[in-house]
Parts: structure tokens; sequence; C-alpha cells
């Protein structure tokens, strides 16, 4: 299928009440994973990128993985950039393919945070690459960064928000983290329903690795389209490695191996399309 950007699937997930899941890749064999498990269900799927991930591989070694996997794909598959305060990285991502980037000058003042945004808007939307946004802090470790504790969007300012600017998706802090949960999360239900309603966008759910089936299905229900999930596979890919050596000892097959990381990413990946309702919806 064409490589696809996220207006290409989450509005119609928004409509229809699912969740399109988006997950941060490390390397080729974890985003075939991702792909291949998306394509066994016949799921829409959203490639996630962090910033030291593209930095270590490359701009165009990323972009060449998801052209040979993303192009052959039979279901939507996204290339998003995730969480990125570098204008310039966001500008080399757009030139070299990415469909999708997300700024967040979340940590900004508002009026800051609108206009790096719309600078982002008016370098990626005349090529058609969708844009995300965040709105509050989204507390918890990521790319290296820890915010110690969360700034809740507030949904006035994310209807004035997404009136000034042109996003495809809203990312608003509505109490998860990232990272691992030390406590019980406070979703907060009804900022999630009145930014969905006030805003008519597509929310991203981000810090999902933890969550309970049952709040992934009332957040998702309330528009949050796009579920997030990273650490997850940080620790699948990690455990299934050690688990496979720690099992096999004094073999040193390395194509064995990355098969056994690659399926227990697989399984893992499957298990959150199912979980959002996205499974048979490509």
């Amino acid at each position: 299928m064409p490589c696809v950007n996220m207006s290409a699937v989450l509005p119609r997930a928004k409509q229809q009440g699912y969740g399109v899941g988006a997950f941060n890749i490390l390397d080729f064999a974890s985003m075939r994973a991702v792909v291949e498990a998306a394509e066994e269900l016949n799921a829409p799927v959203i490639i996630q990128t962090s910033v030291k991930t593209i930095v270590h591989w490359g701009y165009e070694t990323v972009h060449r993985w998801y052209r040979q996997l993303g192009e052959q794909a039979r279901v939507p598959v996204v290339l998003h950039l995730d969480h990125c305060k570098d204008l310039d990285v966001i500008r080399r991502c757009v030139e070299t393919g990415w469909t999708s980037v997300m700024v967040d000058a979340s940590s900004r003042p508002f009026e800051e945070n609108v206009e790096l945004t719309a600078g982002v808007v008016g370098v990626a939307g005349p090529v058609g690459v969708s844009v995300e946004a965040e709105l509050g802090e989204i507390g918890g470790a990521e790319d290296e960064e820890v915010v110690e504790s969360s700034r809740l969007a507030d949904p006035e300012k994310a209807v004035q928000f997404c009136r000034r600017l042109r996003l495809d998706v809203l990312a608003p802090a509505i109490g998860t983290a990232h990272g691992i949960y030390k406590g019980e999360p406070r979703v907060d239900f009804p900022r999630i329903q009145a930014i969905a309603q006030g805003t008519g966008l597509p929310l991203a759910l981000h810090g999902g690795t933890g969550l309970s089936g049952e709040v992934f299905a009332r957040a998702i229900a309330l528009g949050c389209a796009k579920v997030n999930i990273s650490t997850s596979l940080k620790h699948v890919f990690i455990d299934s490695f050690e688990g496979y050596r720690e099992a096999h000892r004094g073999e040193y097959e390395p194509i064995k191996l990355i098969a056994h990381q690659m399926q227990a990413l697989h399984e893992t990946v499957g298990g959150f399309v199912r979980l959002f309702g996205s499974e048979g919806r490509a």
C-alpha cells in the first residue's frame, strides 16, 4: 500500500471508536515485527521513531526500512517522528520522507507553543506530512528527558490551541505518564471527553505501557484514536534476548536469537492491536 500519514487512519478510528497502535521501533527487525503483526491482523499501524533512534541509525537508513516494509505492506503504515523539540530534526524528517511528525513545545508558555507548532505546520502541511502537538506536560521519562510531574491540559486552552493551528492529532496531558507507572495512574476521563469534543480532533494517548484494558477502552471510546506503546516494546526487546540466552547457553546462532526476539515483539504488538480494537480495520 502507499505510505500514508495519520489523517488517513485516525479520523476513521475516532469516528468508529477504535485505537490505532503507535509502536516505537528500535531497529529494522522490530519495525518488521510491528508491520507483520499489523498485516496478520489486517490493522492500520503507526511506526514511531524517537529522536535517539533516528540519530543512532541515520535518517536515510530508517526511512529506507520504512519504504521497504511500508510500501509492500497490505495495511496502511504511518512513519511518525515521536516527541521532538528540535526544529532541525523535524525539518530533516519531513525532507527525508517521514509521513508524520510530532512537535513537543509543551514545556514552553502557551503562546510560544502555538508559535513553534505553527512553524512546524507551515513546513509539514504543504507536503502532506501530518502534525501532532502536545498541550500540558506528560510526565515520566521520554528520550532521556524526565518530566517529574505532569501539568494537565486545560480543555479551554486546547480549543484555542486547535482553532489557531491546523493539527491532525493532539496529545493532551490527561494523567498518563511515560515509562513504568510507580502507582495507579489517575487518568482524567472527563478531561479527555471535554478536549475531544471541544477540539473535534483525534487525540493521542501517551504513556500507554501499564494501563489496564478498561482504561484503554474508556480512553479510546472518548476519542483517543492514537495509542502510544514504547516502554513495553523496550522491555520485550531486552527480556526476550536475555531469556533466549539463558535457555540456550553455549549456543551462538544470532539468527535464531533475532528470530525469537522478533516473534516476542510480534506477539506483543498483536496483543495490543486486539486490545485497541483495530483488528480487521485496515
